[in-house]
Parts: structure tokens; C-alpha cells; sequence
């Protein structure tokens, strides 16, 4: 791995550059860069085992269960679960960079899809911005719970840029449309319209995100359905079950997905993936 030299939010760099620090710098100075970016100078690249990580940004294999919603009055609960958030926004934005990074830069076509990460990775920052100002709030820093890297696992998988869509833009986003949804109103009920509102403009921005990796797939999917596409495109184990969240909404999952008869197929697809049925 290379030593990357710090940046001031000032440079104009390369996007490759941009990525590469976000994906392997170590702390979150590195994962918030927020800078000018020419786009030139794409290579091959090799996708790093982990992201960069240090300290209290490092991966842990302790577990912690996810706090009922009975319980997201009690602080360290509240803040526990925000710790959860905030961890996906990161898992999200290091994925971005590496998808940034990974897939080929050939023509203008490409350029314009690695353009429409780059702007979804830049709203992933605000997410975490936003979730981390709430902990610190609520007496709480970022890595004060352990951090899982599911997300961060299925990268390698990820070998084509459609690998990239199904998984992030059409099942882990799209989840994120329920968990959003149903969080918000939890936390509006019982009086924190702090987090609520942060949670309401995830949502509006996820929709965006879905929406933009529906309608990639819809270019590139020739003469199969949509559902199709993306069913040959999500890398086992994982199912279309791990796109739905809590309360599942059909009806906000349209307006990303812009696409009926795909949102058919997801409200009659069931396996026995648990999260989905809970309550």
C-alpha cells in the first residue's frame, strides 16, 4: 500500500487519488476528504483485504446486538444504534472509492457512472457527518462500540461494475429505504426529532441512490427484465430478502427503483433471511 501524503481540502486532485485516500487512509480525516477532483489518471488497481483503518476505526469481531426499538429512549441504546449507522455510512463510502478505483475508466459512459459514485460517496460523508455530531451529542464518539465489516466482505465479489449496482444501489441502499422509514418514526415518537431528521434526509438522499443504480442496470441489461439482470448479478449468498428492511415499504421502494414490475417480484420474493421478519 502506498504512503499517501496528506491533503488539503483545497487540492484539486485526481479522483484517483481522492479514492485511494479515502479507501486506505487510516483515520476519518482521510474518509471525510472533501476536495476538487480532475478526473483523469485511472490504472489498474488491486483491492486492498481491508480498508484502512486504525485505532478506534478498526474492525472488531465482537458482536453487539442491535437495540430494540422498545429501548432507543435509553442513551447509550440511542447511541448504539447511531454507532450502527454511522459504521454503514463508512462501510458505504469505503466501498464507493474502491468501486471508484476497481472498475475500468475507458470512455465517457464510464466516467459518467464513476461521477454518479463519487456524488453518492460525497452524500455517504454528510450521512456520517451527521451521525457522528449526533453521538458526540449524546456523550459518545465514533468507535466507542465495535465495528463489523460485512459490507466491506462482499467487495471482492463485486467483480463487474453490475456486481457493484445489484449489491450496493439495489440491496444494501435499498434496505436502507425501510430501516430509514421505519428509525425515523421510532425516534419522532419518542421525541428525538434530532436524530429523526437526520434519518429523513438519509432517506431522500437513498432514494437518489437506488434510483441511480436502477437506472445504470437498465442500460445494461439488454433484453432481460430488470429483475432478471439483477438477480444474475447478485453474488451468492446473498437475495433480493437482504434489499428489504424493516416495516417494508413497496411503495418508497418504486420511487427508486422506478420500475413495477421489479418491485412485484421483491414483495413476492421470501426466504428465510431473519431480519425481514422480525418485528
Amino acid at each position: 500500500m502506498m504512503q499517501l501524503r496528506p491533503l488539503e481540502n483545497s487540492d484539486k486532485i485526481s479522483y484517483v487519488d481522492f479514492a485511494r485516500t479515502i479507501l486506505e487512509g487510516q483515520n476519518l480525516e482521510s474518509k471525510l476528504l472533501s476536495t476538487s477532483i480532475d478526473w483523469t489518471g485511472w490504472k489498474e488497481y488491486s483491492l486492498p483485504s481491508l480498508p484502512g483503518r486504525s485505532g478506534k476505526l478498526s474492525f472488531s469481531d465482537q458482536h453487539i446486538k442491535f437495540p430494540k426499538a422498545s429501548r432507543l429512549n435509553e442513551n447509550d441504546m440511542k447511541a448504539l444504534a447511531l454507532h450502527s449507522f454511522a459504521n454503514h455510512e463508512l462501510l458505504a463510502i469505503e466501498m464507493m472509492a474502491a468501486a471508484v478505483l476497481l472498475y475500468p475508466h475507458q470512455n465517457e459512459e464510464d466516467a459518467r457512472f464513476k461521477k454518479g459514485i463519487v456524488t453518492a460517496l460525497k452524500e455517504e460523508q454528510k450521512h456520517l457527518g451527521l451521525y457522528i455530531k449526533r453521538l458526540n451529542e449524546l456523550g459518545f464518539a465514533f468507535g466507542d462500540f465495535p465495528l463489523n465489516d460485512f459490507f466491506w466482505r462482499q467487495m471482492e465479489k463485486l467483480k463487474t461494475p453490475a456486481h457493484y449496482t445489484a449489491v450496493m444501489s439495489l440491496t444494501f441502499e435499498a434496505a436502507n429505504l425501510d430501516f430509514a422509514q421505519y428509525y425515523a418514526k421510532v425516534f419522532r415518537q419518542l421525541g428525538d426529532t434530532e436524530t429523526a431528521s437526520i434519518l429523513d434526509t438519509v432517506l431522500q438522499d437513498e432514494i437518489g441512490h437506488v434510483a441511480f443504480g436502477s437506472y445504470w442496470m437498465k442500460k445494461w441489461k439488454k433484453d432481460q427484465s430488470l429483475w432478471d439482470y439483477y438477480m444474475a448479478s447478485l453474488p451468492w449468498p446473498l437475495t433480493p430478502a437482504r434489499s428489504k428492511g424493516l416495516a417494508f415499504d413497496p411503495v418508497i421502494h418504486t420511487k427508486g427503483i422506478q420500475d413495477e414490475d421489479f418491485v412485484k417480484s421483491l414483495v413476492s420474493y421470501d426466504d428465510d433471511f431473519k431480519i425481514t421478519k422480525r418485528s
